[in-house]
């Protein structure tokens, strides 16, 4: 058997990390160590792991996060008023399966992009297809793809992510432009994927700064009637470092 024959055809088929890992068994002369199926199951498994770790990886470049955020780092401190067995809930992600969505509330520098990006990077180390995006940019990104042509494309790129994370929603007013392409999103997502909405704004004042009552109240329903709800409270944690309690 030629066995740089055998590694040169496993990297012609795109199995570069099982000619690796072959290559090193041969200069380890291991390959009479294991019978030929446990061999076969060892290369199999040590490819799929490295193609399962670049999907992860891949995964989280393309969200796009501000932040490197973990649900271990989470803290939980009494005056947060973030309830530590619905957050561990929230983390084994059943609200994507059941296409539910989070709203999470709260003064500035309380925690919510950081809550919000933790689930976001959990569900890229599951393997759900993640976005992260200040709404006010993405909306105005959206106003601008519509003159470029490009509009059914981005917005398609939004539909199919099995995430959306809406951060800092309703800190910019909202013109027609961006009342209309937010409408698009929230419909097209509706009942097929979730979405994270973090906002400093109250869910009460939401009809107001949306503005144009009936697109208001199509857009609050598909997201308001469905969401598990987080209100944080206490100081600010940029003050001092998210710790976990």
């Amino acid at each position: 058997m030629n066995n740089n024959q055998t590694i040169e055809k496993l990297k012609q088929m795109r199995l570069g990390a099982m000619a690796q890992l072959h290559l090193q068994h041969i200069k380890d002369n291991r390959l009479a160590d294991t019978t030929a199926d446990e061999y076969l199951a060892l290369l199999t498994d040590h490819e799929w792991e490295y193609r399962q770790n670049r999907k992860i990886d891949r995964f989280i470049r393309q969200a796009g996060f501000k932040q490197k955020a973990s649900i271990a780092e989470v803290g939980y401190a009494p005056d947060r008023n973030l309830d530590k067995n619905m957050f561990a809930r929230l983390g084994t992600l059943d609200f994507i399966n059941r296409k539910e969505n989070i709203i999470v509330t709260g003064a500035s520098g309380v925690g919510k992009s950081y809550l919000a990006q933790a689930l976001g990077h959990q569900a890229c180390l599951m393997g759900y297809k993640t976005i992260y995006a200040n709404t006010a940019r993405l909306l105005k990104k959206l106003k601008l793809s519509k003159v470029d042509g490009t509009y059914l494309k981005e917005l398609n790129r939004l539909v199919k992510a099995d995430l959306l994370i809406l951060d800092d929603f309703g800190l910019q007013a909202f013109d027609n432009h961006a009342r209309e392409a937010l409408m698009d999103i929230i419909d097209d997502r509706y009942n097929k994927t979730s979405t994270i909405v973090s906002s400093q704004i109250p869910v009460s004042l939401w009809y107001d700064i949306i503005g144009e009552g009936t697109i208001a109240d199509a857009i609050l329903d598909r997201i308001v009637n469905s969401s598990h709800r987080i209100d944080l409270k206490g100081e600010s944690l940029r003050k001092g470092v998210l710790k976990t309690e």
